[in-house]
């Protein structure tokens, strides 16, 4: 018997969040039921039992995959793995630490489904956000910053909750931290994003793999690559066929 090709991938990077995927597994479940859906996660060479973990839900959860990176590739390496073994047209994007919150994730993908053809991202803005004053005030820094800087209409693009069209993501130009400017390199292909508010979680288990210094050593370099991208390209109105 043939497989059905699912409405929704829901795409879940993970390292080290043995405490966490499980549940965050059963959340997803829980938020979908009753449609065309499956979850991917990534494994991107956990040192704990995430991968296990994942593994033994699978009686459980007969939606779950598990794709296990050989060598550590850091988080967008883990998303763009994600998708392109998602085989849905639409794909939901989570962070694993469990700190987004599922429930939010169906409004998006009807968000995304009901707007314009050219809308291509819907993101997630997170209220009352659950974390020091330390790392939402240096978030709220780099968010104006990359705002001014890219014009990309984000408030908020560290949120990895997020529903997007599957062949517009694999049209993105790929780099090392691109989950961060996933807005802006959208518009740069000419497609439209939009943005709707969703919870956000106190993290249950586990630890940040970030700190406030590292992330703004990577901003700096990554900024300048995409003004960059941004300035190379070209639009040419769209394509017909003659």
């Amino acid at each position: 018997m043939a497989e059905t090709t699912p409405d929704i991938s829901v795409v879940v990077p993970v390292f080290d969040e043995e405490g966490a995927a499980p549940s965050l597994a059963r959340e997803i479940a829980a938020a979908f039921a009753g449609r065309s859906f499956e979850i991917v996660f990534v494994d991107d060479a956990s040192r704990d039992g995430t991968r296990a973990a994942l593994k033994a839900l699978s009686a459980e959860i007969p939606q779950l995959r598990v794709v296990a990176h050989r060598r550590n590739a850091g988080q967008s390496r883990a998303l763009r793995t994600g998708v392109l073994a998602a085989r849905a047209p639409v794909v939901v994007t989570l962070d694993g630490d469990g700190q987004n919150d599922p429930a939010d994730a169906p409004a998006l993908v009807e968000a995304l489904l009901s707007g314009p053809s050219g809308l291509a991202l819907v993101g997630g803005e997170r209220v009352k956000r659950q974390d020091s004053a330390a790392k939402k005030w240096a978030s709220k820094v780099g968010n104006g910053v990359r705002r001014r800087l890219l014009n990309d209409t984000a408030n908020d693009t560290g949120c990895g909750l997020k529903a997007m069209r599957r062949e517009a993501f694999l049209r993105l130009p790929y780099f090392d931290h691109i989950h961060r400017y996933l807005p802006a390199l959208m518009l740069r292909e000419g497609y439209e994003v939009a943005f709707r508010p969703v919870n956000h979680r106190h993290r249950r288990t586990g630890r940040s793999k970030y700190t406030n210094l590292g992330r703004l050593w990577a901003s700096l370099s990554d900024l300048a690559g995409v003004m960059w991208l941004k300035s190379r390209a070209r639009d040419p109105g769209g394509a017909d066929e003659v």
